[in-house]
């Protein structure tokens, strides 16, 4: 009975072909004698060399691959110029394979030099000849000082090329920030907390490591944005110093991977969460700040938008209605330059949403008409609209401007019609600014002009006990 199974019987063949193959094939002195073969090899283009050599003995590439031990596509590749042999050790095995005459061997690679090794760097400041010949190094051939100069070149360019991230696993982490932007406008947040919070971790361990500089500006961008939205997240759940916190995050990452469009975000962000706090001058500053920043298309028009609400808030009429025309020639022109609204969902400003802005705009500065028209436009642009655009909270917050303007006419069973569908949302879909505002229609229901009115008490009733999302400690917990 054989020793051998069937695993180390088909091993050994392939040992045998291979050495079958370095037996009878091998490349005629006529081709090493080639003036293109030696100036190919003189001139570390290894793919031109691997094709006139082969050529020149009749090889296959399958051949190749056997004798050099690189896999036929890598040289493949490499004869067609889409990749380069760069690592020392491959070379050396390349060469080594074809039997290449020692004199055409560059210097790092020929049998006097031992066996080959990483060159040293050059240090910075010193030239990689002086240094040599400071240290006694007499180098008579200036041939092989090209030859040493060119391989430190290629081990540098091989070092500062090297990646921790592919291609692949870049163009998923981009995917997945946008499917987490395009479920959180219509999605419970709990879930998507966790995932978000998955992903910005995975983007921080890869910036810890190294990688070429476009791919670590797109992970800069990337994180920048997972931190955004975790800002909003945070906000929504009514912990507005870890929203702070965020957007600062955020907006270091902003300034490293060198983005107005992410700094514009951040700073328009920033001023949603003052305006919703004590420090509502400092939201218009805000917002100003961003108008800067924004370059165009929905960014531009969100700044605009935040702009104009914010100094509304504040009872500043003439900067408010400033700020809606600049909505409105942002909207004319519709640039929309490689900004974060590719990412889609929170990160874009849609129709609706511009149209529950202005309203809110409107309603803050007591032009209650033109607040209901615009809220209503917003309300039946995301019901008709597509539902991964739906935000549920925006659309609540619309019905809510259209509450208080049928309350300020004295339209109480209108009002209480817009009312219902708030009442009956779900409250894991409440956001915290949902919770305070309807607090708010609460305080106009409390109007002494309605005191004799049963539906405007029963309304009263029903919006004072209204739960929005409980504590920001459950995010992490459910």
């Amino acid at each position: 009975m054989s020793q051998y199974n069937d695993e180390d019987r088909c091993a050994a063949c392939a040992r045998d072909r291979r050495l079958d193959t370095r037996l009878q094939r091998s490349v005629p002195d006529t081709v090493w004698h080639d003036s293109a073969v030696q100036s190919a090899i003189s001139a570390w283009d290894f793919g031109r060399a691997s094709r006139l050599i082969r050529e020149g003995a009749n090889l296959r590439q399958e051949d190749m691959a056997l004798m050099t031990g690189l896999s036929q596509g890598f040289l493949s590749m490499l004869e067609a110029g889409t990749r380069r042999l760069t690592n020392l050790d491959k070379v050396a095995r390349f060469l080594k394979g074809i039997e290449t005459p020692d004199a055409l061997l560059p210097p790092p690679f020929r049998e006097h030099h031992g066996k080959p090794s990483p060159l040293p760097l050059p240090l910075l400041g010193r030239s990689s000849v002086g240094y040599q010949v400071a240290a006694g190094e007499q180098a008579a051939d200036l041939h092989e000082l090209a030859a040493q100069a060119a391989a430190q070149s290629l081990q540098f360019t091989e070092e500062i090329t090297r990646s921790n991230v592919s291609d692949v696993e870049l163009e998923g982490l981009e995917t997945k920030i946008a499917t987490i932007a395009t479920d959180y406008v219509h999605a419970p947040l709990y879930p998507l907390f966790r995932d978000l919070l998955t992903t910005r971790d995975r983007l921080f361990s890869l910036l810890s490591g190294h990688q070429p500089p476009g791919q670590t500006r797109e992970l800069l961008l990337l994180a920048g944005t997972s931190c955004l939205l975790l800002a909003h997240a945070s906000q929504n759940l009514g912990d507005q110093d870890s929203a702070i916190a965020q957007l600062q995050t955020a907006w270091t990452f902003a300034g490293q991977a060198d983005h107005d469009d992410l700094r514009a975000w951040v700073k328009g962000t920033a001023a949603l969460i003052a305006e919703w706090s004590t420090h509502r001058h400092t939201a218009l500053e805000y917002a100003q700040q961003a108008i800067r920043l924004a370059p165009g298309g929905e960014t531009r028009i969100r700044t605009a938008a935040i702009q104009a609400r914010a100094a509304a808030r504040i009872g500043d009429r003439s900067t408010a209605e400033a700020a809606l025309k600049e909505l409105e020639r942002a909207r004319e022109q519709r640039t929309d330059p490689d900004g974060l609204t590719r990412f889609g969902g929170l990160l874009t400003f849609p129709e609706a949403k511009q149209e529950y802005y202005i309203g809110g705009t409107y309603a803050l500065l007591g032009e209650h008409e033109r607040a209901e028209q615009h809220a209503a436009a917003a309300i039946d642009l995301y019901e008709l609209g597509p539902q991964e655009q739906r935000s549920y909270g925006d659309e609540a917050l619309a019905r809510l401007d259209i509450v208080s303007a049928r309350i300020a006419a004295g339209e109480i069973e209108g009002a209480g019609e817009q009312l219902q569908p708030i009442l009956k949302l779900p409250v894991d879909r409440r956001i915290r600014q949902l919770g305070d505002a309807v607090q708010g229609v609460a305080r106009l229901l409390e109007d002494p002009r309605f005191a004799r009115s049963r539906v405007a008490r029963e309304l009263a009733d029903a919006t004072r006990g209204y739960q929005a999302i409980d504590t920001k400690a459950k995010a992490l917990t459910s």
